[in-house]
């Protein structure tokens, strides 16, 4: 059987949500896509709602990108409570912050009686420093983001905050992408085994 192909979780009695976190530049698209693909979960990421944004008319320099960066977060949220009012299971994707995020997660456990695995991505912070400065300058992403006119404001964020799992109910996979490419084969496997030995309990 192949791990990557789609095996929607049906026999779930609580819909499933699948936090994708960590800092900037640890791999958290890389891997949250597939992961939400093989699970058949919507994708829902923060930089999706961010880049659509900022092609709307306002500004675009740093302050524009924290506002619409706000904003987007706040349509995360408004799209996972739309999915898990109809019973729908997600994954949802961004560097959550524990003093910001928690709270509006709990909430969503509170009204709906999801349950939460957190995939928690990690890598040596000079490492991180070091992709996140290639990926500003090399045009890949948004300019809107504006990363590259900002790095001596954010790298030391990348450097200084904390980027540990939430304080959620439920399992926290840590997937270290220092050295090698994540296993996603195996983070498709040990995610399943969480979700059949809950709904066996």
């Amino acid at each position: 059987m192949n791990a990557l192909a789609p095996q929607p979780q049906t026999n779930l009695e609580q819909p499933l949500v699948l936090i994708v976190t960590g800092p900037p530049a640890s791999g958290k698209t890389t891997i949250g896509r597939p992961l939400a693909r093989a699970l058949a979960l919507p994708f829902l990421s923060k930089d999706l709602f961010k880049e659509s944004l900022f092609d709307s008319p306002g500004g675009s320099d740093r302050e524009w990108s924290r506002r619409i960066g706000l904003a987007s977060t706040q349509l995360l949220f408004r799209c996972a409570e739309a999915l898990l009012e109809a019973g729908h299971s997600c994954a949802l994707e961004s560097n959550f912050y524990a003093q910001w995020d928690t709270a509006s997660l709990r909430e969503l456990q509170t009204r709906f009686g999801c349950r939460f695995v957190q995939v928690v991505c990690a890598a040596d912070v000079p490492l991180l420093v070091e992709r996140f400065t290639r990926r500003a300058r090399s045009g890949e992403r948004h300019p809107g983001h504006a990363d590259a006119s900002a790095l001596d404001e954010l790298i030391p964020r990348i450097v200084n905050e904390r980027w540990d799992a939430l304080d959620l109910d439920g399992p926290v996979i840590h997937v270290d992408t220092t050295r090698d490419s994540a296993d996603v084969h195996q983070l498709i496997r040990d995610i399943r085994q969480l979700i059949d030995e809950h709904a066996a309990d």
